[in-house]
């Protein structure tokens, strides 16, 4: 048998591919959007940029803006009860409050 390969992008099919209708890239205003220091944001990782692109393992998680590096972000949260520091680029990054809500989009 072959062994396996452990690349940074190693298991993420599912996570990196996009809908047929949402391929390309995005617009402009989602690389430049900006988050103030404190803001709750989720990570969303957008498979045609790869540049400031977080580990597939954090899809989905929620962090606290606790500063920017560069045009980046330095984002903390909890993996467990150990504190984790992640940096991402603004287009990999959605603010809750840009998340439509699970009651509100059924009833939409």
């Amino acid at each position: 048998m072959v062994k396996s390969s452990k690349g940074f992008r190693s298991r993420s099919r599912g996570v990196l591919t996009k809908e047929v209708r949402r391929r390309g890239l995005r617009p402009v205003t989602q690389y430049l959007q900006e988050f103030p220091v404190g803001a709750r944001v989720s990570v969303r990782l957008e498979a045609s940029d790869p540049h400031g692109m977080p580990h597939p393992r954090y899809q989905g998680r929620t962090c606290i803006v606790i500063g920017r590096v560069g045009r980046a972000y330095r984002l903390e949260f909890l993996d467990g009860h150990k504190r984790k520091v992640l940096i991402a680029n603004p287009i990999h990054l959605v603010g809750i409050a840009d998340h439509p809500a699970p009651e509100a989009a059924e009833h939409a």
